[in-house]
């Protein structure tokens, strides 16, 4: 059975993170994510959650509150790309749901610059056998650029350190999203 993007993107996740472990979500968005990688890190672990929009943190932490795990997630109201001035040490996974806030304004988007400074910045703290997942959208202009951007990025990694997969179904039309997947080995 094939899963749908995030479902996949999810489970890779899983398969890296250990109770206790501290995670990083860089788009908070609407908090589905950072409620999925709180409910991977256990009541010991730490998720870090970035957003650059108030609406958004609100939203992560009712989310949050609701499932009761507001205590394993540090909220910041920054972009992406300062991540690497807010962790400390290593961390096993980093999810980037990229594009914009659904619901909200559809020209506040994440950008190439700003995503590409932050996945370079977690690289360098990601864990030996962590996960980086990036859900692109190439399906409106800016999505477009920054996935293209991102993509050219992560094709230039040194495969003997970091594995990159996509994960995209092909059929879809409307340049549908997609995922890259990248695993540190060395």
């Amino acid at each position: 059975m094939l899963l749908n993007i995030l479902d996949f993107v999810h489970a890779s996740i899983q398969q890296v993170v250990r109770a206790g472990d501290t995670v990083v979500d860089a788009t908070a968005g609407n908090g589905h994510d950072t409620l999925f990688l709180a409910t991977c890190v256990g009541e010991l672990g730490k998720v870090m959650a970035f957003d650059i929009q108030e609406a958004a943190l609100q939203a992560t932490s009712k989310r949050l509150v609701n499932a009761g795990m507001r205590e394993r997630v540090e909220l910041i109201k920054a972009g992406h790309e300062h991540l690497d001035g807010y962790i400390e040490g290593e961390v096993s996974a980093i999810m980037f749901n990229l594009g914009y806030l659904p619901g909200a304004d559809k020209s506040c988007t994440t950008t190439a610059s700003t995503t590409l400074k932050a996945m370079q910045a977690g690289l360098d703290h990601l864990a030996i056998n962590g996960v980086l997942a990036a859900v692109l959208y190439p399906g409106h202009e800016q999505g477009k650029i920054e996935a293209d951007a991102v993509q050219a990025w992560a094709v230039g990694l040194p495969q003997q350190q970091i594995a990159v997969l996509k994960y995209a179904f092909i059929n879809r039309v409307h340049n549908a999203p997609y995922a890259l997947l990248l695993q540190k080995h060395a």
